[in-house]
């Protein structure tokens, strides 16, 4: 059989965790499936998935194998996309993601941007407060905030945000303002738990650092309701310097401890892109990278 059909069908199988499904997924009858997957293994001498009554599971090695072919399944669309001329102009879908409130005054206007430059473009973006896995859920760019593990990813860093702590300037008048870590035990302290889960805030360098353990009087599951809170006057939060820039400018917030801050934390553009490079991707990339560059609150 087809090597690029075979692999297929094992994605979908591995996908779908199930003969039916990926059949179905695939136009084509249970047993083609069955007979591919029977193929491939028999092919490759080794066992790639195990099958119960109720579901298929990947084995070690068909773990393996399901990542190393969707990158080859990966490569051959974006060769095939080259050869056809797609590079030449943008077109298709561009998936996009980044953290809620980083996505809103950041990405988006990009975005739109892009949408108004190549109208053959469509934009999928995923604004969300977590790690989203671009191989697994087929996106093609992130922005993440903080120092990358090693990846088989591209990155290019385009700026840097602190970890700031801030109350409102009503509160501090009220409450007193502290002069060191250790006086946030007398404070009222709101947690957001997309960035501090543990409540455990860490201070100075990385080799020696300050550890603060804190009991909240509120935490919150985003980082608006926590920014909300501080601006209302209730106690002090932890966020992102980016997330709260306008509200300090305004007035609305104060920073404190300053000179008790971690290392500014990197902002990187991630992306899955390979030689070829397609054109939607690029031109995003180039933009993106080109407006953060110049925010003044990514310096």
């Amino acid at each position: 059989m087809d090597q690029i059909h075979l692999m297929n069908v094992f994605v979908a199988v591995g996908e779908e965790e199930g003969f039916a499904a990926a059949a179905r997924r695939l136009d084509l009858s249970p047993a083609a499936v069955t007979r591919a997957i029977a193929g491939l293994e028999e092919q490759l001498g080794v066992r790639l998935l195990m099958r119960t009554t109720r579901n298929v599971r990947l084995t070690e090695a068909g773990q393996r194998y399901l990542d190393d072919t969707r990158s080859i399944l990966a490569s051959i669309e974006e060769a095939n996309e080259a050869a056809a001329g797609v590079n030449s102009a943008p077109k298709g879908n561009l998936s996009v993601t980044a953290s809620v409130l980083f996505g809103k005054k950041f990405v988006m206007p990009c975005i739109l941007r892009y949408l108004n430059d190549f109208p053959e473009v469509e934009v999928s973006a995923l604004f969300l407060d977590r790690i989203v896995n671009l191989v697994d859920e087929g996106v093609d760019v992130a922005i993440r905030i903080g120092h990358l593990p090693d990846s088989s990813l591209k990155a290019l860093r385009v700026g840097q945000v602190r970890r700031v702590l801030c109350a409102a300037p009503d509160y501090l008048a009220r409450h007193g303002m502290p002069q060191h870590p250790a006086d946030l035990l007398r404070h009222t302290i709101i947690a957001a738990t997309g960035i501090s889960p543990r409540v455990e805030w860490k201070f100075g360098a990385v080799d020696d650092p300050t550890l603060v353990r804190l009991r909240p009087r509120l935490t919150v599951s985003s980082n608006d309701a926590a920014i909300e809170a501080a601006t209302s006057g209730l106690g002090i939060c932890r966020l992102l310097s980016y997330q709260v820039a306008e509200d300090v400018n305004a007035g609305r917030l104060q920073i404190i401890l300053d000179d008790y801050e971690e290392a500014p934390w990197p902002v990187h553009v991630v992306h899955r892109e390979s030689k070829f490079g397609s054109a939607k991707v690029r031109n995003f990339i180039d933009l993106l990278a080109e407006h953060l560059r110049a925010h003044r609150h990514l310096q």
